[in-house]
């Protein structure tokens, strides 16, 4: 279980693919941290350490995640949204995050508004994931606001710090994001599609 607010970025060392599975080795700044068999966050996918060697881990993708997130278009170079699982106890800044992607949505436009920017994602609503106003959505892994909620898009405010201490400064338009939709709608969405067939 995860809270949507971001420890830190990594940097993919080396992607090494075996059959069906691909290996990442990171980079990070919590690196010394960690433990094998730990769970940690990559823009929002959760994934299992199963080696650390001085300042890199390892972590490995099955096939089902890569192809239902944006892991298979990661690239040596680039940076990623890391959050360890959270602790019993601890505060609950974000809001509960599986670290289960639901979905990708593709960045379809930025706009500046006095020091912040609005991003706007779009994604396939046939899969039946909806946002609402002022609830919540993860994106890459971080915590967010929905504002003007559509049917298949939605945007998100993202303040200066966020932007800056994040991937979010690397979004263009056309990238692809990772979205875990939240759980609460996501069971009111399962409520709803039972009773209609009773």
């Amino acid at each position: 279980m995860f809270t949507g607010i971001i420890e830190t970025l990594g940097i993919i060392k080396s992607i090494v693919k075996e059959q069906s599975n691909v290996h990442f080795t990171i980079t990070s700044k919590i690196t010394s941290e960690l433990k094998i068999d730990q769970s940690v966050a990559h823009n929002g996918v959760c994934l299992t350490v199963v080696e650390i060697k001085n300042d890199d881990y390892t972590v490995t993708a099955i096939e089902e995640t890569l192809k239902k997130t944006n892991l298979d278009r990661l690239k040596i170079g680039d940076s990623v949204n890391l959050e360890r699982a959270m602790r019993l106890g601890d505060r609950l800044d974000g809001h509960i995050v599986q670290g289960h992607v639901d979905q990708i949505g593709e960045c379809i436009d930025i706009n500046e508004a006095n020091g912040s920017r609005y991003f706007t994602f779009s994604y396939d609503a046939s899969l039946n994931n909806i946002t609402i106003e002022k609830g919540s959505i993860t994106i890459n892994g971080v915590s967010l606001t929905v504002v003007n909620s559509k049917l298949n898009e939605f945007s998100v405010a993202i303040i200066p710090y966020t932007y800056e201490h994040t991937n979010f400064h690397k979004i263009t338009k056309g990238t692809i994001v990772n979205l875990e939709f939240d759980v609460i709608g996501k069971y009111v969405m399962r409520l709803n599609e039972i009773r209609k067939k009773e």
